[in-house]
């Protein structure tokens, strides 16, 4: 230090260091920039090319660019759960061929003062398109990183008005046994419905999205407009909705309905908690399936606790599970 102040160094005050918080989040914004794949970076990689494009400006919300690789397209497209259409995972990419995403409406109803429904081109207008890239876990214990194009369900909630008496909100989706030949299986009751706290749905992490990848959402991964919570196990990320629901009362879920003892209503991500018949604590990310890869420990709230743990504060997550 004698030496440092003989070269005419003079180490600077507390006050000047820039915090660490910011630090970290202004790494975490240059880095997540530097792999973003779409409209929102320069120096971006070209867009599958495969659907009608859709970018966003790239997004201020804590936690909403992962600096994770993130997942090829065609692993993120042909690898997935969406049981209308067959539960085999290559069976969305082989059948959803049949979904119409256009015309589409979602309709608004329950405990809000200003219920409706919305068509596709009034929902993209509802709020500016942005670009986040986030982790997603299945519950299978495989995970992937996927950018999407969408706006924070927050803006959608804030817009219908909930009344005092909201505090859970639904979601249904698609049930068209002419356009999802999956139907025809007993496997759970249709239509498919998920559901989170107010709280939950608020929080600007929740995302409603329209589109991956820079274009518009393929119709295996949710066309045209689904929920990503990425903080959850990824069935709670209910594709191709048609119905939102405010409700007063905790509504029972599709796979609560069919499995209770290991689907429980907030299905967060949580290493500590297993699943009846596996392990949580460690997953396979999609796309790093070589002969020598390792499985990666899986992160408390999926990686988003700093965002989320406030929201599960004082819950007994093993009972709340």
């Amino acid at each position: 230090m004698h030496l440092l102040r003989e070269r005419g160094f003079v180490h600077p005050l507390a006050s000047e260091i820039t915090p660490r918080a910011a630090y970290l989040s202004r790494r975490q914004l240059i880095g997540a920039a530097a792999l973003l794949p779409l409209g929102a970076a320069k120096a971006q990689g070209a867009r599958p090319g495969r659907l009608a494009p859709l970018a966003g400006g790239r997004s201020t919300v804590a936690g909403a660019l992962v600096m994770d690789k993130p997942t090829a397209y065609t692993d993120a497209s042909t690898y997935n759960n969406f049981y209308e259409f067959g539960t085999d995972k290559s069976d969305p990419a082989q059948y959803a061929r049949t979904l119409k995403p256009r015309p589409w409406t979602v309709a608004v109803e329950g405990e809000v003062k200003r219920p409706g429904t919305f068509d596709l081109d009034g929902l993209l207008k509802l709020a500016p398109l942005e670009e986040r890239i986030y982790r997603l876990r299945c519950v299978e214990g495989w995970s992937m990183v996927i950018p999407w194009t969408g706006y924070s369900l927050a803006e959608l909630v804030r817009r219908v008005e909930p009344t005092g008496n909201a505090r859970f909100v639904q979601f249904v989706t698609l049930a068209d046994r002419n356009q999802m030949p999956g139907l025809r299986s007993s496997v759970l009751d249709w239509p498919y419905a998920e559901g989170l706290r107010l709280d939950e749905a608020m929080h600007p992490l929740a995302l409603l999205a329209f589109g991956m990848y820079g274009e518009v959402l393929p119709n295996q991964n949710g066309a045209p407009v689904r929920v990503v919570v990425p903080w959850k196990y990824g069935f709670k990320s209910a594709k191709s909705l048609v119905k939102i629901r405010f409700v007063e009362k905790q509504p029972k879920t599709s796979w609560e309905l069919a499995a209770p003892s290991e689907y429980g209503f907030y299905s967060n991500v949580n290493p500590q908690v297993d699943h009846p018949r596996w392990s949580q604590a460690s997953e396979r990310r999609i796309g790093e399936d070589g002969l020598f890869a390792k499985r990666r420990a899986t992160l408390m709230f999926n990686g988003y606790e700093p965002q989320v743990g406030q929201l599960y504060a004082g819950m007994d997550l093993r009972k709340f599970f």
